[in-house]
């Protein structure tokens, strides 16, 4: 399969892009965004850092063989900062059989990455549809952390989730009824025991929507289900996963033969305009106290992505509101239930024109600071989740052509 798709790509290498912007329905669009951020005390190194993100994309569709859709994109992503050594693009992305990525590093003090985050084809034959290639995917409902989001998810405090990152998979969804789907998706990793065969359903019953998921996602049987509805004006979502397999005594591995990730999410839009998004997540992968927190940081759930934090048991607060037909407001808490520390983040959206928008944001943490550093181990003892860290703020503007 290797081989087929390095021909694949070598045929599509091969044609200008001219010649696909001159099809009759191609398009050829794309974006520029600059990150500017400035974090206190960076990584607990007892220095501020500054870093500067700019990053650039171009997508490509256009029609092929009968009607399959071919897209590609391609990104291109910079770093400076005054934290040399950051290694902030090392490694291979999960979900990705091929390395079409190019990394460099000038000096210690600047980083880039060069990838080919789309590439496959699209096609549909009556109510079947099927996706060869890089690709995304995206599974689950729930807004803040979805559970069921487990091939390339966001984490929850992601500034920017315009893209999803692609994935290397095959992709089948046979729809029926008014909202039926029944797919199945195979993800495919550097390694075999990095694929992925998952397989799904989705349906609206009641005016409740089902979503069902079920199969082995990297070397783990896993099975979750989604419910989605409403009562009166209040907007519920639960999603509950489940999974058995990991190798505890491998070190990068999961933490536990099993464990579970869940969450319910309420949404509600006030009678002033204000929209509030609230939910209970159950971190199964995560840690009871701070002294579990490096085994979680290093193992493979939170390494993948299937969870972003280190605890077990979370408040996530979303509001927002339009000042301005321009201008919104919006906020994000995220609450450790357990050591009791949090994260804060205020956010201004300003559209400036049609296509360009500024965001302006900072980042409160609170909580236990580290204790003293161990005289035998030599290190200091997580006191809480966020409390390590230090404040960190600042803006991000894009802009789409």
């Amino acid at each position: 399969m290797k081989l087929v798709l390095l021909a694949f790509i070598a045929c599509v290498a091969a044609t200008p892009l001219q010649a696909f912007e001159r099809l009759p329905g191609s398009q050829l669009n794309g974006s520029l965004k600059g990150l500017a951020l400035y974090t206190e005390n960076a990584g607990g190194s007892g220095k501020d850092g500054g870093y500067f993100l700019p990053s650039g994309r171009l997508e490509l569709r256009a029609p092929a063989i009968g009607n399959q859709t071919f897209e590609m994109a391609l990104d291109q992503h910079l770093l400076w900062s005054n934290q040399a050594g950051s290694g902030y693009f090392a490694g291979q992305e999960q979900n990705r059989f091929l390395d079409l990525t190019h990394r460099w590093s000038r000096h210690g003090d600047g980083d880039g990455l060069l990838q080919i985050d789309r590439l496959n084809l699209h096609g549909e034959t009556g109510e079947l549809q099927w996706t060869l290639g890089r690709q995304a995917i995206g599974f689950g409902r729930i807004s803040l952390f979805s559970p069921l989001d487990v091939i390339a998810p966001f984490p929850p405090d992601a500034l920017d989730t315009d893209v999803r990152p692609g994935v290397d998979a095959v992709r089948l969804v046979q729809y029926f009824g008014l909202a039926g789907q029944l797919g199945g998706t195979v993800t495919f990793g550097e390694q075999e025991s990095a694929n992925s065969y998952l397989i799904s359903f989705g349906n609206s019953l009641q005016g409740i929507d089902l979503l069902l998921l079920g199969g082995r996602l990297r070397g783990r049987t896993m099975g979750g289900v989604g419910l989605a509805g409403e009562i009166g004006g209040l907007g519920i979502r639960g999603e509950w996963c489940w999974y058995h397999g990991g190798e505890p005594s491998r070190p990068g591995s999961d933490l536990y033969e099993r464990f579970t990730i869940a969450g319910i999410e309420l949404w509600y839009r006030f009678a002033g305009g204000v929209n509030l998004l609230a939910e209970y997540l159950y971190n199964g992968s995560g840690g009871h106290r701070p002294e579990d927190y490096p085994a979680v940081a290093t193992s493979a759930p939170y390494l993948e992505g299937l969870s972003y934090l280190l605890g077990r048991h979370y408040l996530l607060i979303g509001p927002s509101y339009q000042l301005h037909p321009l201008v919104n407001l919006n906020g994000l808490l995220i609450c450790n239930l357990e050591d009791e520390s949090f994260l804060l983040r205020p956010l201004v959206s300003i559209s400036l024109t049609d296509n360009l928008q500024l965001d302006v944001f900072w980042n409160w943490a609170r909580g236990e600071a580290p204790a003293a550093a161990d005289a035998q181990v030599g290190q200091r003892t997580a006191g809480s989740e966020f409390g390590s860290g230090g404040d960190s703020g600042g803006m991000l503007l894009r802009w789409y052509f």
